[in-house]
């Protein structure tokens, strides 16, 4: 596993892009991107957002074979500065849609109740090239992580729309602790303490 720096902010954007851009049934981020014949380029202003925020307060990971992509953030240490301001705004103007700012709003809303307010470490997003799917990397790169982290005193706190990545995580020891469908497709959160 590698470290990703801001020189790898184009590859991970691609990674996430290719990931993502198959899934049409609803989700995280179907919901937030504006669903129109710009889809691909509004993804890839989403995934730069996160890519960004990640890297700002978080973490950037890349397998060793560079074809899948973790992007971590600690949420505690978030702050709001004109650069956030700024990322904030091109992602609503370029990939939610002014229209659609509101909806997104409830959302966030809605998904901060569930997390805990405790200091946590959430990966935000984990991707894999589409071709490159079912190959392991993704397995492999939670597998590094879970050794990364593995001295934390934090716990993880994830989120996952899909049966196939809830099986995944749940193999890898989460629990679920709350499940909704309130924002129109199914959510899972999950948390595991590293330490134990």
């Amino acid at each position: 596993m590698i470290k990703a720096t801001k020189k790898d902010k184009e590859l991970i954007v691609d990674i996430l892009t290719s990931a993502f851009e198959p899934i049409t049934i609803p989700n995280s981020i179907n919901f937030v991107v504006k669903q129109d014949a710009k889809r691909r380029e509004r993804l890839q202003v989403l995934m730069e957002y996160l890519f960004n925020n990640s890297l700002r307060f978080g973490e950037v990971f890349l397998s060793d074979n560079r074809k899948a992509c973790a992007l971590i953030q600690y949420p505690h240490t978030k702050k709001i500065t004109l650069q956030t301001v700024l990322w904030d705004f091109k992602l609503a103007l370029k990939c939610i849609g002014l229209m659609n700012v509101v909806k997104v709003l409830k959302r966030e809303l809605a998904l901060k109740k569930y997390h805990t307010k405790e200091p946590h470490i959430h990966p935000m997003i984990l991707g894999t090239y589409s071709d490159e799917r079912g190959k392991g990397h993704g397995f492999r790169l939670i597998k590094n992580l879970q050794e990364y982290y593995k001295d934390s005193t934090l716990p993880v706190i994830i989120e996952t729309t899909t049966k196939e990545n809830l099986d995944l995580y749940q193999y890898f020891g989460f629990e679920i602790f709350k499940e909704t469908s309130e924002l129109q497709y199914p959510l899972y959160f999950l948390r595991k303490n590293l330490n134990k």
